[in-house]
């Protein structure tokens, strides 16, 4: 997987290609415990991300709750499959998804 990240002011977008699963959630986790100072709109591109597993969901739950109590956090450009994953485990209630 690769992360892309790029920051505006207080504004993060980070884009995700590849599958976002046991091997790669560590490196998401690790730029949503680093990156998120200061960071008040915190938006993921999600055109090129493959696959979501329950690890991955994991992380981008543990990116809600930060964002919770900072600003707010949505998730662009997810794909049908994706969107299918977001719905069955309840994250499409969870999460704000454009």
């Amino acid at each position: 997987m690769t992360i892309n990240q790029a920051k505006n002011g207080s504004k993060l977008t980070v884009a995700l290609e590849g599958r976002l699963d046991t091997t790669t959630a560590p490196q998401l986790e690790e730029v949503v415990h680093t990156a998120l100072d200061g960071v008040t709109d915190l938006e993921f591109n999600f055109a090129q991300l493959e696959y979501v597993s329950s690890a991955g969901l994991r992380v981008l739950l543990a990116a809600q709750k930060i964002m919770n109590k900072q600003g707010s956090m949505i998730i662009h450009n997810a794909s049908s499959n994706l969107m299918d994953i977001f719905e069955v485990t309840g994250f499409s209630d969870i999460l704000t998804i454009e």
